[in-house]
């Protein structure tokens, strides 16, 4: 049965291992969505990297993300999360989801299993004062890179940079500044910077700097799954159609990202996890 009732805001974890991990969002489904200004109030105030506000539209729902400090175009975790909460409330199937720049959709299930689809991709190669900035910004040098996988610009809704490190040490040693990375982020338009290794050729562990948003970084990070699984394509990496990344291990939180796709250049990205409610409650305009 359909709940309609209060709007209610839900804290999920999406893309967690088992009953452990994920990356938490917030989310909250009405019947129409807050102002502008009081989602940006309230996503600062759950303090999660991104809170997601869904209402019904046309044959669709109409979903916007914030993180603490302003509005992200897209946001894959909270897409995840919000399979569950929509779930909960229409029951399970495939949810078409209205986002600034277009449509996607969502499809859940009563296992607490959520696949997006993204927006189309496109990647290209970084541009080499970017690189520059970025490997100064985590005190790394091109020695520390995988030639295997060239830096890039990738993107599935929004901009990733994508850093491929030679070993796992590496990867788990990465720190930068804070405020350093947000001016970085922002005069690149990126949305992350995704440091990656590479264990095999179908699996990968990730660390996802989100200093543009106020977060040092996420435990799980679907949008940059989705940029990274279309920049793979373009390169016509041996992917064989489906790529595993481990994320947030190095935080504590471990979490496991699934993503399918074909090879048609630009098509969306099929990612997938786990979801679990960590606690809920009514939300009231204040």
């Amino acid at each position: 049965m359909k709940d309609t009732g209060t709007p209610n805001m839900l804290r999920v974890a999406a893309f967690s291992d088992g009953t452990q991990g994920g990356n938490p969002a917030g989310v909250i489904v009405g019947e129409t969505l807050p102002p502008e200004a009081e989602m940006q109030r309230l996503a600062k105030e759950i303090g999660y990297s991104e809170t997601v506000f869904a209402a019904p539209q046309g044959d669709g729902w109409r979903v916007r993300f914030f993180s603490p400090e302003e509005e992200v175009a897209f946001c894959g975790h909270a897409t995840i999360a919000l399979g569950n909460a929509l779930t909960a409330r229409e029951g399970p199937g495939l949810f078409q989801l209205d986002l600034n720049s277009g449509r996607i959709s969502v499809e859940a299930k009563e296992d607490g299993i959520a696949t997006l689809t993204s927006p189309p991709t496109h990647s290209a190669a970084a541009d080499p004062e970017l690189l520059k900035a970025a490997l100064a910004l985590f005190g790394l040098d091109t020695a520390d890179l995988d030639g295997a996988l060239p830096p890039a610009l990738a993107n599935a809704g929004n901009n990733h940079l994508i850093l491929a490190l030679r070993d796992r040490l590496t990867l788990a040693g990465m720190s930068y500044d804070l405020a350093k990375g947000a001016e970085l982020m922002r005069e690149y338009d990126l949305t992350t910077i995704s440091l990656l290794w590479a264990e095999t050729p179908r699996l990968f562990h990730s660390r996802n700097a989100f200093a543009i948003g106020g977060v040092t970084e996420d435990p799980a990070t679907g949008a940059a799954a989705a940029a990274l699984s279309g920049y793979l394509r373009d390169i016509e990496w041996p992917h064989d159609g489906a790529i595993s990344i481990v994320q947030g291990e190095d935080m504590g939180a471990r979490s496991l990202l699934k993503a399918e796709f074909s090879s048609i250049p630009g098509e969306g990205i099929r990612v997938s996890g786990a979801t679990r409610v960590i606690d809920n409650g009514h939300y009231a305009e204040q």
